[in-house]
This record gives structure tokens, sequence and C-alpha cells, in this order.
């Protein structure tokens, strides 16, 4: 079976083509580099994302977090339910973590700005 993606690791948006047998990969092409090889097996056997928001503050202004890296796809939803329920005293600077691990995962949220 031949499953077509585009590559979303930089702006080429290499068209890829992923050919598998059950569920082992076969053979990948259409990549112009190693990332994008990397990116459909990834996206096969466990996809993952980052996840970016924002987060409000007790003094009513919401600041911007994400994900310190990329978190099981099937967690978002999760991630995000606890996102909404978070809220954070200033001054937070930029890197202070807001959530220490996220949706059953130990990946945390922190902040992309600093805010006084």
């Amino acid at each position: 079976m031949i499953k077509e993606l585009t590559c979303i690791c930089c702006p080429m948006g290499c068209r890829l083509s992923v050919e598998t047998e059950g569920d082992e990969i076969i053979s990948v092409s259409g990549n112009t580099c190693q990332r994008g090889h990397d990116y459909a097996i990834s996206e096969l056997t466990a996809p993952s994302r980052m996840v970016t928001t924002t987060v409000r503050t007790s003094e009513g202004v919401s600041i911007p977090v994400k994900t310190k890296s990329p978190i099981p796809k099937e967690k978002i939803f999760e991630c995000m339910d606890e996102i909404k329920k978070a809220e954070v005293h200033t001054p937070v600077r930029t890197g202070d973590i807001i959530i220490e691990g996220t949706a059953g995962t130990d990946i945390p949220v922190v902040a992309t700005r600093t805010i006084a």
C-alpha cells in the first residue's frame, strides 16, 4: 500500500510516498533530506505535534505557551483541557514551566514570552 504525505519539517513541503506492507514501512520516497524520511516514519508509527496556545494570568493577561517538545497526537485534546484550567501569576519569564507534565506525559508546558 502507498500512503501519500506532505512533509511539514521545512518550507519545502516535500510530497512523500511511503510504501507499507501491513505495519511495516518498506520505503520512503519524495524527500529531499533526511528530515523528510524521518518525518514519514514518525508520522506513520507515532505521530506527535507541538501544542501552542495561551494561558490566563490572574492579572487578566494571556501569555503564550507551548509544549517543550512534541506530544503524542492522541494527547492533544487532553493537553488543551489541562492548559485551559491553568492560571499563572506574573511575572513569568520565557522558558518558565507552566505545567510540569501534560496529558500524562513528562513533557512540560512552558512560557514563550516574558510578562512582568
